[in-house]
């Protein structure tokens, strides 16, 4: 799917009246195929570019095309259709706690789905192979019957991540996809996102916080800062002086990834304590 965006700003929805847009004149066109990361430093505004992408946030300003349609100027059951495209992956996928692991996954299927189809889906999972496939990209195929609840932080996000192999998506948008993972999960899930996407043609664009990894991993890279694009580069042509400019003020931001505390699973309730009274 190609995006378009045609002078895009954007406020969000929460936003206190006067607030400065989150998203201001973004001019950016992203090929069908494609694979981009977004980096920039916290609120930058990589979220609400997303969201945008997503049909979720509309524009205040400007346009946005996805291959070649206003969705906004769609009738609503075609704006339906079309966000049945499209899968958005958000940092903190919004997992139901006693939830199997496998319904959760082929959640990510629901958007294209008829209401019947997926109630269906949810009382009795239909493709358990495909499940199991997608989990097993993110290494967690161990874990297709284990309750939600169960898994830790970083094992909830790769499950938020296999719904996006699983989705009939042609766009995938991915938001700080690593955020709770240690850096060898975080190779293992960047390189499946990767290699699944150009194996299925699906344009894929993802914000990061781990500037090494977009540098390393995809062929272009977009700063965002203050919601204006800084730069669209091929990877191989940001420089330490673009990082630094896109970074004043929040170099701290600019080290590698870190080991994440959200990898360990949840803390317990205690259990009671039986007590003999004299």
């Amino acid at each position: 799917m190609k995006l378009q965006l045609e002078a895009v700003s954007a406020a969000h929805p929460a936003a206190r009246p006067g607030a400065a847009p989150a998203l201001r004149a973004i001019d950016l066109t992203v090929q069908a195929g494609e694979a981009v990361a977004v980096i920039g430093p916290s609120g930058a505004g990589k979220t609400s570019l997303l969201q945008v992408m997503a049909c979720a946030l509309p524009p205040r300003e400007g346009r946005l095309r996805l291959d070649g349609q206003d969705p906004w100027a769609l009738p609503r059951a075609a704006l339906q259709r079309l966000r049945g495209r499209l899968f958005l992956a958000p940092q903190v996928p919004p997992l139901p706690p006693r939830q199997r692991v496998v319904t959760a996954v082929l959640a990510g299927r629901l958007p294209a789905m008829g209401l019947w189809a997926s109630l269906r889906s949810l009382v009795h999972p239909d493709d358990l192979p495909g499940a199991q496939a997608a989990l097993e990209s993110f290494g967690l195929a161990d874990k297709l019957f284990d309750r939600v609840d169960r898994l830790s932080g970083g094992e909830r996000q790769r499950v938020g991540l296999a719904r996006t192999l699983v989705a009939p998506a042609s766009l995938w948008l991915i938001d700080e996809p690593l955020s709770a993972l240690d850096p060898t999960r975080a190779e293992q899930a960047i390189a499946a996102l990767i290699d699944r996407a150009r194996e299925r043609g699906a344009t894929l664009v993802a914000s990061l916080h781990q500037v090494d990894v977009a540098l390393s991993r995809f062929p272009r890279v977009v700063g965002l800062r203050d919601g204006v694009l800084a730069f669209d580069l091929p990877a191989t042509q940001v420089s330490p002086e673009h990082l630094a400019q896109l970074y004043a003020r929040h170099e701290h931001e600019l080290l590698p990834g870190r080991p994440a505390a959200a990898d360990v699973p949840p803390p317990r309730s205690p259990a009671p304590v039986g007590m003999l009274c004299r």
